[in-house]
């Protein structure tokens, strides 16, 4: 790989959505009662929508950080990597969960702004026994970062910037982003989040690959959302042509990753998922460690499918410390 990073400036920067998860089973009938919308997926909706669906779950919800970005970086702080987020949260209980709960991790807090007006983001994630996730979410306080804030941030200080798609929806704000990570020389990696987030920004999602991602991670539905019809392989090799490295996530499938003309499949040990919550997200951070500590690709997947394969596992994005005890050594075999 012809960039390798020196030790002191392996600093990843999500940008992200701080959100609380709030996790909670729930019966396909529950589902198909009281949420709108399709099973699946992730659609916006007002705080009291979800507040009104916690009040009806008669047993105790989870409440977790997390937000695409933030799963991300959570457990990059966990493989012992230096991280910090770029975000906003209200000044609320919410808040100093999630700025207490990253500072725990590890992670610095010095791209959190807060404000005093708006509730700190949350997203209420309905898990049906197939595994399944119906996401329903308010973005908050996390919509409401300017682009003078993202200004006043010191890119240089970190040598990933890693930004989930959601943040599309936060036009000017991301432009900034990207030309502040461009111009401080930062390599920029991009996942696409979801195939409505494709379908809305598609025109200006090629402009962006093209113009500003090193590296771009997608699912199958995201990448056909995005390339239309053809095999993994074939978009992999299409995005690998708008940026640097490209992976296409394909579930049980394992993955396929593309580097120029180079594809590399990535294979799994299947795995029976009990909750798909944050796969994608904990995938990016296992191929982002192998990524900056200069390992081949063949083991950035393999790190990827690591992580990826504990999160479904358990419910929700937060692996339990004795398993990410498990993860490190592993990783540290090759």
């Amino acid at each position: 790989m012809h960039h390798i990073m020196p030790d002191k400036c392996k600093r990843v920067l999500g940008v992200g959505s701080p959100l609380l998860d709030i996790l909670a089973p729930v019966e396909e009938s529950f589902l198909a009662a009281n949420i709108d919308g399709e099973k699946g997926g992730m659609m916006l909706t007002a705080s009291e929508n979800i507040d009104r669906v916690v009040e009806m779950l008669d047993h105790k919800v989870d409440i977790v950080p997390g937000g695409a970005a933030g799963n991300t970086v959570f457990a990059l702080a966990e493989l012992g990597m230096p991280v910090a987020m770029l975000g906003k949260t209200g000044c609320d209980r919410y808040g100093e969960i999630y700025c207490g709960g990253l500072q725990k991790a590890g992670g610095s807090t010095e791209g959190f702004f807060t404000t005093e007006t708006i509730p700190t983001g949350k997203c209420l994630s309905l898990i049906t026994p197939d595994g399944e996730r119906t996401m329903r979410t308010f973005f908050g306080a996390s919509s409401a970062l300017t682009p003078d804030e993202v200004k006043s941030l010191d890119f240089s200080r970190y040598s990933v910037v890693y930004i989930e798609g959601y943040q599309l929806f936060h036009r000017q704000m991301i432009d900034e982003v990207l030309i502040q990570a461009q111009n401080a020389g930062c390599r920029i990696a991009l996942d696409l989040a979801s195939f409505e987030v494709v379908n809305q920004f598609k025109a200006d999602l090629i402009k962006i690959l093209e113009n500003y991602i090193d590296l771009v991670f997608a699912n199958e539905e995201e990448a056909a959302a995005l390339l239309g019809s053809g095999s993994p392989q074939n978009h992999a090799a299409q995005l690998a042509r708008m940026c640097e490295v490209a992976a296409v996530k394909l579930g049980r499938g394992g993955a396929v990753i593309a580097v120029r003309d180079r594809i590399v499949p990535i294979k799994i040990e299947p795995v029976e998922p009990v909750d798909t919550t944050a796969a994608g997200d904990l995938w990016a951070a296992g191929f982002l460690y192998g990524y900056l500590n200069g390992k081949p690709l063949e083991i950035c997947g393999k790190f990827a499918s690591i992580t990826a394969r504990e999160v479904v596992q358990v419910v929700g994005s937060k692996i339990p410390e004795e398993k990410w005890q498990l993860i490190r050594n592993e990783i540290c075999q090759y």
